[in-house]
């Protein structure tokens, strides 16, 4: 059985929405691939999903049923869920005041190990898969019998059933 290990950061400074949009680039992806892409992000919000990647990442290895390889590990599933918001007081024009939410989050990232590679599957009647898009392939035309072909035979007989059911 895959090992599944999870870890979640709360109550961090950000909009979920942000965190969202970095989550989205290592969402499948195996963990290697993930740090890295991470490392190279352009958000400040990277920094922590980071952090909480390398948690989840050290749980797993902590778990009984560990095959003790990082590297079959995959971000299973990572989402950011809205925190608590902060709301502030910031002084206006003309005594007036405006309302400034600070938004928090709340990051989940999920590992998972990928399933260990079956030797050779069973042989079955089923047809190899063709890829997404491919035509299939054209099938061999079937012989019809001779009488089908002609149209006179089978004309002539209905019209002379048609006209019979008519007197």
């Amino acid at each position: 059985m895959a090992v599944q290990a999870h870890a979640t950061a709360k109550y961090i400074r950000t909009s979920a929405q942000k965190a969202g949009l970095v989550l989205d680039l290592i969402r499948g992806r195996d963990v290697n691939t993930a740090l890295a892409t991470l490392k190279f992000a352009r958000k400040g919000v990277a920094r922590d999903i980071e952090k909480v990647l390398r948690s989840a990442i050290a749980n797993a290895t902590q778990k009984d049923g560990f095959g003790g390889d990082v590297e079959r590990l995959f971000v299973n599933a990572c989402y950011a869920n809205q925190g608590p918001s902060q709301k502030r007081i910031r002084p206006a024009p003309m005594g007036r005041a405006f309302r400034v939410v600070k938004r928090t989050a709340h990051l989940t990232v999920e590992v998972t190990e990928k399933p260990s590679k079956v030797a050779a599957a069973p042989a079955g009647d089923s047809a190899p898969k063709r890829a997404r898009g491919a035509k299939p392939k054209a099938k061999a035309p079937t012989k019809r019998p001779q009488a089908a072909k002609s149209g006179a035979k089978t004309t002539t007989a209905k019209k002379s059933r048609a006209a019979a059911a008519t007197e």
